[in-house]
């Protein structure tokens, strides 16, 4: 096959969504789908919190607490193309904003507190999505970012950085009955059921076992 035939390969990213009308508010692509993916699903189990109960042994109590992290490439120089006279400042700062209030809401709040109001509401961010092909949609909350710039030019902005990324899945547990997040959420467990379908199955003999376990 010619290489110009190939498929192009999707991009992996970020989505914000307006959670009440479903709307795409950003949509952060990255420069370079990152080389590896650490997954980690930490089981909740009704039996944890109740050592002695032997009837709570196999029991679930609710979806896994899962994350994800991953080291995103930014690169300038890699766009020749595209002027670039703050280097790579509006990438970060794009993902930034995403573990930030906004100055505005900040300013609310400042001017609340300053009337005297006694409970102030936590400002809600917006419903983030990170993508990772079809099969993977999935409503997160960033719990980590960290930076490192490595190349920087004339005038100090950063060229080139390495971007780590930590996200926990926001599951049913986390979210309000009917929260475009939790069906998102919902939908991702759902196709991770339809995939269970298509793995061939082992037999017992191949362990080493009889007919009865």
């Amino acid at each position: 096959m010619n290489y110009l035939d190939s498929p192009k390969p999707i991009r992996s990213g970020l989505v914000i969504v307006d959670p009440q009308r479903g709307t795409p508010q950003r949509v952060i692509v990255l420069q370079f789908n990152p080389d590896s993916l650490e997954r980690s699903l930490a089981p909740q189990t009704a039996g944890a919190d109740n050592a002695g109960d032997r009837t709570e042994a196999l029991r679930l109590k609710g979806p896994a607490v899962e994350t994800w992290k991953f080291t995103a490439e930014l690169d300038a120089t890699d766009q020749l193309d595209v002027a670039a006279p703050d280097g790579i400042h509006p990438q970060l700062a794009t993902l930034e904003m995403l573990v930030q209030p906004s100055s505005a809401q900040i300013r609310v709040n400042q001017g609340l507190a300053a009337l005297g109001t006694l409970e102030i509401t936590p400002v809600e961010a917006p419903l983030t999505l990170f993508t990772w092909g079809s099969k993977r949609v999935l409503p997160v909350r960033l719990t980590e970012l960290s930076v490192t710039e490595e190349a920087f030019d004339a005038e100090l902005n950063p060229m080139r950085a390495a971007v780590s990324i930590g996200l926990r899945v926001l599951t049913v547990s986390d979210l309000p009955t009917g929260h475009r997040g939790a069906e998102l959420y919902l939908a991702h467990l759902a196709q991770k059921e339809r995939l269970v379908g298509g793995a061939v199955g082992g037999r017992l003999s191949t362990l080493g076992l009889g007919g009865g376990v």
